[in-house]
């Protein structure tokens, strides 16, 4: 079975931009929401800052869209490489 590096990218880009989306959102109407979690974002992300208003959510939405989707190619193209080398193994 293979995986579909451009398909599987754009879903986990779609979803992990999401869950940005939503706790940066919900962290601007109760600040001590996802704090945790936008504090560790802020710290990969260069020139994001959380709570900062509507602009950091646009922000980490789009460093979540864009991470996700690179972090979903590369899991798709390197499952599909060590599925392909180790499927003529013998069981």
């Amino acid at each position: 079975m293979r995986l579909d590096v451009v398909a599987l990218g754009a879903t986990t880009g779609l979803v992990w931009g999401a869950a940005i989306l939503i706790v940066a959102s919900a962290n601007l109407l109760w600040p001590p929401y996802g704090r945790a979690l936008l504090d560790l974002a802020a710290s990969i992300y260069p020139g994001y800052h959380p709570g900062s208003g509507a602009g950091s959510v646009v922000t980490g939405t789009l460093y979540g869209l864009v991470d996700g989707a690179a972090g979903g190619a590369v899991f798709a193209w390197l499952y599909n490489l060590l599925a392909r080398r180790f499927s003529n193994t013998a069981a």
